[in-house]
């Protein structure tokens, strides 16, 4: 089975090259393809704060993931944002 997946997944990476050989991608799909990673950055970012395989909910994580989110929002630095978040998380989690 695994091997089917990734002869599978060679095949569908190995398409778009093969299909669209030299030729330009037209400017609407470009612009989602510069999109996409960001958008995957934060559906990953979404699932791993409010769900934990079986639920959704709210917890220490998320309120963590919030004051970064808020801190960059101002233009703090990265390093602070994610400090700031550990922080928060442990804090929380201790109280509770």
């Amino acid at each position: 089975m695994i091997v089917l997946v990734a002869v599978v997944t060679a095949l569908i990476k190995g398409a778009g090259p093969l299909l669209l050989g030299g030729r330009e991608l037209p400017p609407r799909a470009a612009g989602v393809i510069a999109l996409m990673p960001a958008v995957l950055l934060a559906a990953l970012v979404v699932t791993s704060t409010l769900a934990d395989g079986r639920r959704l909910g709210v917890d220490a994580a998320t309120a963590g993931v919030a004051v970064a989110g808020v801190l960059l929002l101002l233009r703090a630095h990265v390093l602070v944002a994610v400090v700031a978040a550990a922080v928060v998380t442990a804090l929380l989690r201790a109280v509770a």
